[in-house]
């Protein structure tokens, strides 16, 4: 398991998302006991509680708070110089932030002061990427390596409920052997996943939901208890190809002819990728899969993938997508004596009633939030412009996307409207989440930097939008006109 982290980002599956959050070349220092804002610095997150009171945090350890709906800022006191990635306020006094290094702040005032909260993944060192707060008590907040931590006494202590990987995990067999000799002695091993954000309904609701990458999207009915995986519906499947015995290539033309009809459904569907791994019979594995020598039966299963995988390029699917799966492991003689059973195990999940190949699609989109207006319909939004809806409480998600490629940052829906948020200025409206398009410049001003988060204040007339150096843009018409209302303008120069 690839254990290398670059940066602030967990995976490269998140650096499309954490380019957003952008670096600067240089710090200006400020007084740490001025709520005075003399940097507009970028915001990636904000939490409308009311029509009066509001959050954001970003960069460098950036908070901005405001008590008149937006008219005025000023700057919260964090004593930290890591950036923040996400805020959630529980009401207009208690809240939560998170960040880098495992980095968690509580404020008891309304954003104006912060206090830093231990926790396990602070000694460890791992990014937090969002935090949902139910009550002034209860919160969640994930992050890198498969990140869940709880709280139920305020943040006093924060439990962990990271998913983990075990025996049955499908990356168990390609841990190293003292990871293994940790899962089966029952220590953790943490999943390598970044779980990028989660939801929670506000008490006494009870649903949650939270989204991760290689399609991690799970809901649970009770504050987060229990959890589990939604399905990600309408994706194109095809039924495992056969071969002759001991035959390395399709030769069937009705078969390269299906193949050639799959890629044409997938292959400018930047969101999914393909799997293909080879497969072997009873009689070949007996044949060729010697626990003494298995090359002949490693060189089979390679060329069959190797083979569907040209078949597939050829046909359109660009090769960055197409993944290979069940490779053999040439080096499997470096595992014998740590796992004695490890070609076996290989060589059972390899096992399949014909000889062949098994293509099929990963969903692998990048998904960077996920909203609710009920317990029933949401929305998560994505990388190229990807748009997931479910109308059933998130156990099953549909795709839509819109006419671009950009990254979607953020989406939040109100009743009749719905609107997403990114890269470059994006912005798109929908009014029934399926269909979407531009605002006219009457209702939206033209933007070229990016927009990080958007958050609407209960009941939906009140939003607001935060961005990149320290904008930020409000509606008070629930969301058909937006403004930008921070940082002020400059006064036009008097006339002459």
């Amino acid at each position: 398991m690839n254990r290398i982290r670059i940066a602030l980002v967990a995976t490269s599956i998140l650096a499309a998302a954490m380019s957003s959050f952008g670096c600067h070349d240089y710090h200006i220092d400020f007084d740490a006991k001025s709520s005075e804002i003399r940097v507009f610095d970028d915001l990636y997150s904000i939490s409308y509680v009311d029509e009066k009171h509001a959050v954001a945090v970003g960069y460098y350890g950036s908070v901005y708070w405001t008590e008149d709906g937006g008219d005025s800022w000023k700057r919260g006191l964090t004593d930290t110089r890591l950036s923040l990635y996400n805020v959630s306020m529980a009401d207009a006094q208690h809240g939560w932030a998170v960040g880098q290094r495992g980095l968690i702040l509580r404020t008891n005032d309304g954003g104006k002061t912060w206090t830093r909260q231990k926790n396990l993944k602070e000694s460890e060192g791992t990014h937090l990427f969002s935090v949902t707060a139910i009550d002034r008590d209860n919160a969640w907040a994930v992050g890198e390596w498969g990140t869940r931590l709880r709280t139920k006494d305020g943040g006093e202590t924060w439990e962990d409920r990271s998913f983990l990987v075990d025996e049955y995990h499908p990356q168990f067999v390609w841990l190293t052997p003292d990871e293994q000799e940790k899962v089966r002695e029952g220590k953790k091993v943490y999943d390598d996943v970044s779980v990028n954000d989660i939801y929670c309904e506000k008490a006494p609701g009870k649903r949650c939901w939270l989204i991760g990458e290689f399609a991690y999207i799970y809901y649970s009915n009770d504050q987060g208890e229990t959890w589990k995986k939604s399905n990600i519906e309408g994706s194109v499947e095809l039924p495992p190809i056969s071969v002759p015995y001991n035959v390395l290539s399709v030769e069937d033309e009705g078969v390269i002819s299906d193949l050639q009809d799959f890629a044409a459904q997938v292959k400018d569907e930047a969101h999914l990728n393909v799997a293909v791994e080879g497969l072997a019979s009873a009689r070949e594995i007996e044949d060729f899969g010697s626990e003494e020598d298995p090359t002949e039966l490693f060189e089979m299963l390679e060329a069959r993938a190797q083979d569907v995988r040209s078949l597939l390029e050829e046909a359109g699917v660009p090769s960055d997508r197409i993944r290979f799966r069940g490779q053999p492991p040439w080096d499997y003689e470096d595992y014998l004596e740590d796992d004695p059973n490890f070609l076996e195990r290989y060589l059972q999940g390899r096992l399949y009633e014909t000889p062949g190949i098994r293509v099929s699609v990963l969903q692998n989109p990048i998904l960077f939030t996920v909203s609710f207006t009920d317990a029933d319909h949401g929305l998560i939004s994505g990388l190229g412009g990807v748009i997931l809806q479910s109308t059933d409480g998130g156990k099953s998600w549909y795709y839509h996307s819109i006419d671009r490629k950009q990254g979607l940052y953020s989406v939040q829906a109100i009743p009749g409207r719905a609107i997403a948020v990114g890269e470059k200025g994006l912005v798109r409206i929908s009014e029934d989440g399926k269909r979407w398009r531009e605002p006219s410049e009457d209702q939206f001003p033209t933007i070229f930097t990016f927009m990080r988060d958007i958050d609407f204040a209960p009941g939906g007339r009140m939003g607001m939008i935060v961005g990149q150096g320290g904008r930020v843009l409000r509606s008070v018409d629930a969301g058909h006109e937006w403004k930008q209302i921070f940082p002020p303008k400059p006064a036009p120069p008097p006339a002459a």
